[in-house]
């Protein structure tokens, strides 16, 4: 199974114009505590797939709020003349095929 196929909302957004941030949330307990056993979202997985180094992510297991959330550095400020996605609100696509195994 596919990360977006069991999570109730997979974002990115700016988290001040150096760093974005990344947020996985769920909705039923059980897929949140079948997606933390499997360990399959941790720094080094998630840092290889947003290409940024392991020393510079943030990551949390957010239990009270069945979610997941890492922020890394922006490649470039927001409002940079090259960059892309202002609001960092498309850096996400990288996380929905996470592949999460079946749940049981």
């Amino acid at each position: 199974m596919k990360l977006h196929e069991c999570a109730s909302l997979i974002r990115s957004k700016n988290a001040g114009p150096f760093s974005l941030t990344f947020d996985i949330m769920f909705s039923d307990a059980k897929v949140y505590e079948h997606i933390k056993a499997s360990g399959v979202l941790n720094v080094a997985s998630l840092s290889a797939l947003l290409q940024c180094s392991p020393n510079q992510m943030q990551f949390f297991e957010c239990d009270n709020a069945l979610a997941f959330k890492a922020t890394i550095p922006r490649a470039l400020p927001a409002g940079d003349p090259a960059d892309a996605d202002l609001h960092g609100g498309q850096q996400f696509a990288p996380l929905l095929d996470i592949e999460v195994g079946e749940l049981d």
